[in-house]
């Protein structure tokens, strides 16, 4: 079984979140960042991970990043402000 992540990128605390889920959170963030994927994070310019959570399993993390997805604004920000409440940029947590 495939470990997966649910992340959250932003432009900037309080800024445009963006919910996504994948198998490598490193390789992924850096495909945001080059643009080479969602025209969304590209559109908003969401470069920063400010909240991510592992999973053993892809599927439970696709799950979670659903039902987040689903959740009103001020719940995400409630999640990513327990632990981070700065909103800083965390690719440094992720070598």
């Amino acid at each position: 079984m495939k470990p997966g992540y649910v992340y959250i990128l932003t432009n900037k605390p309080q800024g445009v979140i963006y919910i996504g889920v994948t198998n490598d959170l490193a390789r992924r963030v850096e495909q945001h960042r080059s643009g080479t994927i969602s025209s969304f994070t590209k559109k908003y310019q969401c470069h920063r991970l400010v909240w991510f959570e592992y999973f053993e399993g892809v599927h439970d993390a696709r799950v979670v990043e659903r039902r987040m997805k689903a959740w009103k604004r001020d719940w995400k920000i409630k999640r990513i402000e327990e632990r981070n409440p700065a909103w800083d940029d965390l690719c440094h947590l992720l070598t």
